[in-house]
This record gives structure tokens, sequence and C-alpha cells, in this order.
């Protein structure tokens, strides 16, 4: 079995987030999604020497590998498993009132992608898995052996805008059960026609790991939690890398700031802009990876980073 401890994890937009959340002594920060620690550590540099960190994640073999590389960061680092979902909770278990700033970096990390046997690649035949949490009951598996075809299709076509919805849904009905990732990518295969810009699983791929995840829901949870555990000047940092996340993110520090939100969309539920504005748009257009960044680390490539700060 592939562990993390193997794995290398560049984090993205990593001197983008130390400049946009600006860490100072002695500072209480979040990372609410803190993988292998690689933006965690960069806190914990700039608000050296009193600044603390809580990082938190559902997987517990990224938080594995956090603690052993925050480890030289001793007590100013306290890490729990849970989801940016739960971010009040866990502020309250350790004690503190407020933070002063809050990174979260969405989807799945590079680690998840390389150990095969967690599922989330079509590139390398394993169990059709995609959780997070890998204790977590729901896996893909359930999802596309179990799941009426027109929900199906339903959630590939919202969670993947995938224009090929249907017909990739009544292949997946007609060859359960389904057990592997290289399964499922040879039937997308044949759903396409001709040639595509990217590999035609990519799409399914991402939309059964929101579901899965309910990555989505998440994300609508944990963004006004985020706001309401900031202090006053604090700010909220969030990398996000498929249009859905971004337009969540970029809709509710809009409403949230008193300029209005904007779609219907899949997984975002507007509300009225804000008579009262709790938070500022520090970014009015995302921050986007350098091209030396993206030659350097190819996942960065979609990565948009969009921050708020508390009124």
């Amino acid at each position: 079995m592939t562990t993390f401890r193997n794995l290398s994890h560049e984090p993205v937009l990593y001197t983008e987030i130390i400049h946009a959340l600006h860490p100072t002594s002695p500072g209480l920060y979040v990372d609410g999604t803190v993988g292998a620690g690689g933006h965690a550590r960069g806190l914990l540099e700039a608000c050296a020497p009193d600044g603390r960190l809580l990082g938190l994640d559902v997987d517990s073999q990224a938080l594995a590998l956090a603690r052993h590389n925050l480890a030289p960061y001793g007590p100013r680092v306290t890490l729990t498993q849970a989801s940016y979902s739960s971010l009040l909770d866990a502020m309250r278990s350790v004690g503190w009132p407020a933070a002063d700033g809050i990174v979260l970096d969405l989807g799945v990390s590079s680690m998840q992608l390389e150990a095969r046997e967690r599922g989330f690649s079509f590139r390398h035949e394993a169990p059709l898995d995609m959780r997070f949490d890998p204790e977590a009951a729901f896996s893909a598996a359930d999802v596309v052996n179990t799941m009426p075809e027109a929900e199906l299709a339903d959630i590939l076509f919202r969670y993947g805008e995938e224009r090929h919805a249907k017909r990739i849904a009544r292949l997946i009905v007609a060859s359960r059960p389904l057990s592997t990732t290289t399964e499922l990518a040879a039937i997308v295969e044949r759903a396409y026609r001709g040639r595509t810009r990217i590999h035609p699983a990519t799409r399914t791929f991402q939309a059964l790991r929101i579901v899965v995840n309910d990555e989505l829901s998440s994300l609508q949870q944990g963004l006004p939690q985020a706001i309401g555990a900031l202090r006053s000047g604090g700010r909220l940092a969030v990398i996000s890398f498929h249009s859905l996340e971004d337009r969540i993110v970029k809709t509710f520090i809009r409403q949230r700031g008193g300029a209005g939100g904007e779609h219907s969309d899949a997984g975002i539920h507007p509300q009225p802009a804000s008579d009262d504005p709790s938070i500022m748009e520090v970014t009015r257009k995302p921050i986007v990876p350098t091209d030396e960044e993206i030659q350097r680390n190819p996942r960065a490539r979609s990565a948009k980073l969009r921050v708020a700060e508390k009124l």
C-alpha cells in the first residue's frame, strides 16, 4: 500500500496565501484542509515565535503526515480530524475565541491522487473508492452500482458539467457491477466520440468525488462558519479548483459583502445581498498561479484564490 509519507506535495499558491493572510505573532490561524501541512508550515514560520495554528482534515492519512511534518513546531500546532464544515466546534474545543486568518485549499490533493489504493485517479487500477475519510461508509462504488440511471446522469451533469452524462449513465448501468477505476474509465471513454482536450473520465470522476464527499454542501456550511470564526480584520483565503467551487465562493463573498449574488447553479443557493455587509472582498478577480508555478506544479493550473476580510 502507498503511504502519504512516500509521496510529495507542493502547496498551491503558497506565497500568495502567506501574503494574503499576513500572519503575525501571536496570531491564531486555522488551516481547514491541512493535508501534508504545506500552507500550515508557511503560516507557522510567518507567525513565529508565538503564533499558533489549528489544522483540520477529514483524511486520517493526511493528518498523520501533517503531524510528522509539523512536529518541529511543537505545542504551537494542534491537529484535529474534522471537516472545516464543523470549524466553529473545532475552535471551541481548543478554546479559541476567534482566528486571525483561515485558509481552505479545496478538492483532492496530489497525494490522494497518487495513492493508488484510494481510487481517486482514473490513470491507475484501484478500487472505486474516492473517500476523503477512509472510514466513511459511502464510496464511489456505492454510487455507480446502486444509483438509478436518471439520478446518476443528473449528478454527472450537475457536478461534473459532463455533456455526455446521459450516455455515460446508461453505459454504467448496463455494465454493473463495477469495482475498479479503470473499468469505469473505460466505460466513459466508450461514451465519447473523437478526441478530447482532457481525458474523457475527468468530469465523471470529479462528479463522483464531489458526491461521495458531499463537497459542495461542506463548502456552503464551512464558509459562513469561517467568517463567524474570524476576528474583525481577520482574513479568509479559499483556493478552488473547478468552476462550481469558485462560483460558490465568489457568490458567498459578494452576498456577504453587500454586492449581491449571482446564479442559481448546481449546489448554489443564492441569498439576497446583505444590507449590513460583514466582509470586504479583497480580491475582485481571483489570484491565479504564475506560469512558473504551473510549469513546476501542473496541478496548480486550474487554481483560483479568493480572499475576504471581516469588517
